[in-house]
Parts: C-alpha cells; structure tokens; sequence
C-alpha cells in the first residue's frame, strides 16, 4: 500500500536555498562578459552602435523568454532538472564562444560571423533564465512568513554574480587575454554545473512524487513535513492560472523597471562610462561592478524589510520605486561625471528593494502556481535587460553623445508607471492572504 511505503527524503529549506542560489549564481555570470567584451568586437568587425547594443543585450533576450516555460516546467518537476538544463545549454555557448575566440580572434575572424555571435550570446543567456526556476524552488521549500527572505538572498546573492565578474573580468582580461578569459568562464560554469547537480535539491513534495507516490499522498506527506505551498496540477494550468491573475501583470511591467532596468545597466554601463566620460576599462569595470553589486546586496536586505513590515512588499516597493525616480533625474542631468555617480548609487538602491519586494508579493497573489507567476514576472520583467538598451543606444545614435545622459528618461518614465501600479497593489490588497494547501 502507498500509504505504508518507505521514501527517502534528503535536504533542509537551507540546503534547498543553497543549491538554487548557487546555480543561479553561476548561470548568471556569464552576462559580465558581453557588456565589456563588446568594444573588442566593434574595433575587429567595425560594428554600428545598434549592432553591439544587440550583441550587450541578446543574453537577456534567451535570458527573459526562457523563464517562462522552465519556470511552469519546475511547477510540474520541481526545479533541478529544468536548472540543470538550463545551465548545460550555457556551457555549450560558452563553450562556442571560447572557440570562436581562441582561433579566430582577432585577425581571422570572417566578416560574416556576426550572426555567429548573436546565436552562441543567446545560449550563454540560458544561464539567467535560472532565477524564476530558482524562484519557484525556494519558494516550495518556505512558508509564506520566511518567503521575503528566503527570495531575497536567493535573488541577491545570485545577482552578486554580475557584479562580482565585471570587477574581475577588466583584470582577467590584461592577465590572460580575451581567449583566456573565455576559457575561465567556460571552466566556471562547468564546475558550477556540476556543484548543482550535486547540491541542488527539489522541495520535499517533488522527491516524493519521483519516488512513485501520488501526487495526493505527496502532498500530504510533504505538508506533515511544514511544506505549505503546493504547486497547480501542470505546466499549462501552472502558466494559465497565474495569467488570469491580474496582480501578475502589474508585477510583470514593475519588474520590468526594476530587475530589467537592472540587467540593461549592468550590461550598458560599461560602454557608458568610457565612451561618455573617457575613463579607462578598468575604471568603467569597477563602476559597473559596484553599481551591480550594490544593487544585489541591497535586495537581501530588502527581503528582510518586506517581511517585516505591515503590507512589506507593497510598501517596500513604493519606497523603491521614489528612491529610483530620484535616481533616474540625477542621470537624466548628469552631463558631468560627479553627479552620474551618486545617481547610480540611488539607481541601485532603488532598483535592490524594489526587486526584493515584488518576489514578496508574487506567493501572496498567486499561491497555488507561483511557478507559472514567477516565469511571467520573471521571464516578460527581465524583458527590460533587452529592450532597454536599445532604446539607450537609439538615444546615443540620433542625440551623439548627449544621448547617454538623456537616454535615462526611459527609466523616469518606467518609474512613475510603476509606481502607481505599486499604489494600486497596496490598495487592492485583502485584509489577510491565506495560502492553501492544496490546490
């Protein structure tokens, strides 16, 4: 009898925040390399603006679009296997790049390789599409009350990944070269994939059911356990489900702003510092690095702010959101380099909270499919890291170099749309969320 049958269940909540932020980290990392890369491009291929705008944001595009069907997919599977391929799929770009890099670059790179690029950026940005897999995992192993948390360290800590290797990759650079550099990130992701496959861990509900039992006793097994959220009954109820919701929507577009706004900075900044300001790579390098960097530590910290405070996500993302407005002017009349630096500071902050509060929402208004939620918030919102640089590069393109400071309008206006919707999420709020047991 099922009810009698013997499981073996392994890992904690910590263990399962481990192993997801973990592989997150790694597939993320791989975004560094394009946005201070690019120029080594452009000078060899004699590429426009718009075309190493495209080449800078094409992992976001793989990146975003991808989190949508891998995260509804860890609703039905939990969230280690959709990881693991998600990560492989990054090593075989990566692996592409290397070679193209190795034996090509600089003097025998065809002329016709451009498509080349665009194709093996896209795989390398399979790797980011791991945060809404990520998001969901964690999100299984936690009660409500520790989710703000939880997601935060998840989505902070991986985020540092960015960050961290814009900081290391202007050195790795003047060390071993473009193609050595290449082959160090290559290795990093290997390793990293295999630490995932070895310390990534499904949520006790999705062990149980790889073990044979039915999706009932699992539930009630994994919830004898704590396990408190339980996930829709497929991939297309997951996705469906948290479509018909409305709040996703509204939490789509302000990640968008946020957490979008945030992969197109980190991916632009580099290009910005030193062909607006003049400042040398590595310079640029370390601005970049600390923008991305502070960003992602004030979102663990904003985890712990959502949680603890009435209505946190809400209010959390309000306070964010005025904070990125502030920011977003300072930018927009930043013509001189004294005033762009504490604009990105008040950027990052901005952008840190707000992406922490609105993963504090996405349980409360979508409980039974927060898998389905978080690929449409995670997957349409990180959208931004491939439109927005566009728009950056158009600015440039017809304004000259004004453009850089006057490109930063965009972000006003994502802002203040944001902001409201924000307004209108607080408001809409019930008096308490309960997230049942079952679905």
């Amino acid at each position: 009898m099922n009810e009698r049958r013997e499981v073996k269940l392994t890992g904690t909540p910590t263990q399962g925040l481990f192993g997801a932020t973990l592989g997150f980290f790694i597939g993320f990392a791989a975004v560094a390399l394009f946005g201070t890369t690019a120029a080594r491009f452009q000078a060899v291929l004699h590429l426009s603006p718009m075309a190493v705008a495209c080449l800078i944001a094409i992992p976001s595009l793989t990146g975003a679009l991808l989190r949508i069907p891998f995260s509804a997919w860890a609703d039905v599977t939990g969230g280690r296997k959709p990881l693991l391929v998600l990560l492989s799929l990054s090593v075989v770009g990566m692996a592409g790049l290397w070679g193209v890099v190795n034996f090509w670059y600089p003097n025998n790179l065809p002329s016709g390789i451009y498509p080349l690029l665009l194709l093996l950026a896209l795989l390398c940005g399979c790797g980011i599409a791991g945060f809404s897999v990520g998001v969901a995992q964690v999100s299984y192993w936690f009660p409500q009350k520790k989710q703000g948390s939880a997601l935060a360290a998840f989505g902070g800590i991986g985020n540092l990944a960015p960050g961290i290797f814009t900081f290391i990759l202007p050195l790795a650079l003047t060390g071993f070269g473009l193609a050595g550099s290449y082959l160090a990130w290559l290795i990093l992701l290997i390793v990293g994939t295999a630490l995932y496959a070895m310390f990534g861990r499904n949520a006790w509900y999705f062990q149980l059911l790889e073990q044979g039992l039915s999706p009932a006793e699992a539930r009630e097994r994994a919830a004898a356990r704590g396990q408190t959220l339980f996930p829709a009954k497929s991939l297309i109820d997951s996705l469906r489900q948290s479509a018909g919701v409305w709040k996703t929507w509204a939490l789509v577009f302000i990640y968008f702003t946020t957490f979008g706004g945030f992969i197109a900075l980190t991916a632009w900044f580099p290009t910005y510092w030193t062909a607006n300001f003049g400042v040398s790579a590595l310079t640029a390098g370390m601005l970049t690095g600390t923008f991305s960097v502070l960003t992602s530590l004030v979102r663990v910290g904003g985890g712990i702010v959502a949680d603890k405070l009435t209505e946190g996500g809400e209010n959390t993302a309000i306070l964010s959101l005025l904070i990125m407005l502030m920011g977003s002017m300072v930018m927009l009349n930043s013509q001189r380099f004294e005033l762009a630096v504490p604009g990105i500071v008040l950027l990052a902050f901005g952008m840190g909270l707000c992406n922490a509060a609105v993963f504090k929402i996405v349980p409360q208004a979508v409980p039974t499919a927060v898998g389905g939620a978080a690929g449409w918030v995670g997957g349409l919102g990180a959208l931004g890291g491939f439109i927005i640089p566009l728009i950056l590069g158009i600015a440039v393109r017809n304004l000259g170099k004004e453009g850089y400071a006057i490109g930063f309008i965009v972000f006003i206006f994502l802002a203040l749309f944001s902001l409201s919707l924000a307004w209108v999420l607080k408001y809409s709020r019930p008096e308490s969320v309960a997230v049942p047991a079952q679905t």
